[in-house]
């Protein structure tokens, strides 16, 4: 009978003894940042101006999605002009090359000065824009992606 009592016993203690309450630390450095701000008025002011932090600059967080391709141009003449630049702003990519035409269509009645480029892989890729400089293409793909919200999708092509 003193061995149960015993076994219960340490049995009760052991289960208890393990239990942890988990608090946040306390110490005097740090501050309780969900405690609302505590305003002061100084006796006798009767206005009350509250000083505002300024908004921080807005930053295009999304990255630039990149792509490392071997092309040929569809066009003589966008060769002759393009041959020598090494990163392509793409907005389109197509796998039939009349649709890539319709495309381009579209694009150039918003401004734009498309050229077609046939990829590797087989898809017809409408670019917008090309640079010699990486520096330049990326400028250019954060210009578009904040002038026209429907394009946000662009993207780099560098040419192999």
């Amino acid at each position: 009978m003193k061995r149960i009592t015993l076994l219960f016993a340490a049995f009760i203690l052991v289960f208890s003894a393990c239990k942890t309450i988990k608090q946040p630390a306390q110490s005097e450095y740090t501050t309780d940042n969900t405690a609302p701000t505590k305003v002061f008025t100084v006796p006798g002011s009767e206005t009350t101006t509250a000083v505002e932090k300024p908004a921080p600059p807005v930053v295009d967080e999304k990255p630039i999605a990149i792509r490392k391709e071997q092309v040929s141009f569809t066009d003589q003449q966008d060769k002759v002009k393009n041959e020598g630049n090494t990163y392509f702003v793409i907005l389109g990519s197509f796998s039939q090359l009349e649709n890539a035409k319709n495309y381009r269509t579209t694009l150039l009645n918003e401004g734009f000065t498309p050229i077609i480029l046939h990829s590797e892989t087989g898809y017809y890729r409408v670019c917008v824009n090309s640079y010699k400089n990486e520096t330049e293409a990326r400028s250019r793909v954060a210009q578009i992606r904040q002038a026209f919200e429907k394009y946000s999708d662009v993207w780099l092509l560098i040419k192999e």
